[in-house]
């Protein structure tokens, strides 16, 4: 079985439910240890090892945190990776360093692994979270909301849905949202 095989059939069978529940914003979200823990199991069943790396980059004035999620074949070797990146927050009310670094760390990994794994993150608080207490009126235009964002999650090119961090990241250096290999193809072209 190749390794686009057993991504395929992980994908199918990964089950990551939204445990966390975030009392402030009062909404449910899931984290990247909770991905983890759907993982291992299915990583077991077929075969295959996952490698997260962390990367701090610095791209114009502001630094990133790059995270690689690798999926190897066990048996062969062979590989498939996504990257995502999160933009550490200069200051953070009620955090020193370690923890912007750590909270942007663990924002980055997750949308590596959603990318990786095909994980739909729309409704989750990252991408519809305003921070206001929901009345009936709000939660009707907040679907709506997320419909909205969902279809901005598309890179502008061909179309293939991108991460809040790519399209963040994106938009700030090509001026319109673009997924990586687009990204490439922008790069390669301007120089």
């Amino acid at each position: 079985m190749s390794v686009n095989q057993k991504l395929l059939d992980i994908q199918q069978e990964l089950k990551a439910p939204k445990n966390q529940f975030n009392s402030f914003g009062n909404y449910h979200y899931r984290s990247c240890e909770d991905i983890l823990e759907g993982l291992k199991p299915l990583l077991k069943k077929n075969k295959a090892t996952l490698i997260i790396t962390d990367e701090l980059v610095l791209i114009g004035q502001r630094y990133y945190i790059k995270a690689t999620a690798r999926l190897i074949d066990a048996e062969t070797g062979d590989f498939i990776e996504t990257t995502a990146y999160a933009r550490e927050e200069e200051q953070k009310k009620g955090m020193d360093g370690s923890q912007i670094t750590g909270a942007s760390s663990s924002y980055a990994r997750k949308y590596a692994l959603n990318g990786l794994f095909a994980i739909d993150d729309t409704n989750d608080s990252d991408v519809t979270n305003t921070g206001e207490n929901k009345s009936n009126e709000n939660k009707t235009s907040s679907k709506q909301q997320t419909k909205n964002t969902a279809n901005e999650m598309k890179c502008s090119k061909c179309g293939v849905e991108i991460t809040q961090a790519v399209k963040t990241y994106s938009e700030k250096f090509y001026g319109k949202p673009l997924c990586q290999n687009c990204q490439k193809t922008e790069k390669k072209q301007g120089q």
